[in-house]
């Protein structure tokens, strides 16, 4: 059964039960919050940080990079969050970084230098939510036609598309 009480929120809380992890003591200068809830590591990095905070928990150990997503939590702002989830084999860790992104500037900067297969999952988001990927080698649709209007992974997208 899960028990809440246990959650560890905030960037002090969870950097300081944690110390030795290997992704808190990489990001230690990178991270604006973190938490720690159902064995999962959630630390959040400023947009600006995204490849920086990449490439230090790849030198950290984690090695594998599994995928990339967004939340749009329209209408708040930041409406957009980027999920970034990385696995660590050798220390059997998983790690959730995440930046929030505005509305008003709905771009990343792409992590395709760090990790080369984050390449088709930067252009899914950027098909589905609009998210533009500052650097990316060739970011075009990947699952909607060249010539469809809007991005239906969008809260605001009417459900039966645009007339």
């Amino acid at each position: 059964m899960y028990d809440p009480t246990t959650a560890l929120k905030g960037k002090t809380a969870v950097f300081e039960a944690m110390a030795e992890n290997s992704a808190v003591k990489a990001l230690a200068e990178l991270a604006t919050d973190a938490k720690f809830d159902r064995d999962e590591m959630t630390i959040t990095v400023a947009r600006e940080s995204i490849v920086a905070a990449c490439e230090a928990v790849k030198a950290a150990g984690y090695t594998f990079f599994e995928t990339v997503t967004a939340v749009d939590w329209y209408p708040q702002e930041p409406r957009f969050q980027m999920s970034y989830h990385i696995l660590s084999m050798s220390l059997k860790q998983r790690i959730r970084l995440v930046a929030q992104l505005d509305s008003s500037n709905a771009s990343i900067d792409s992590i395709t230098g760090v990790w080369p297969a984050a390449n088709f999952y930067e252009r899914e988001v950027f098909d589905l939510f609009g998210v533009n990927f500052a650097g990316h080698p060739g970011l075009t649709r990947i699952m909607m036609p060249a010539d469809w209007q809007g991005h239906p992974l969008r809260k605001d997208y009417p459900v039966e598309g645009y007339r």
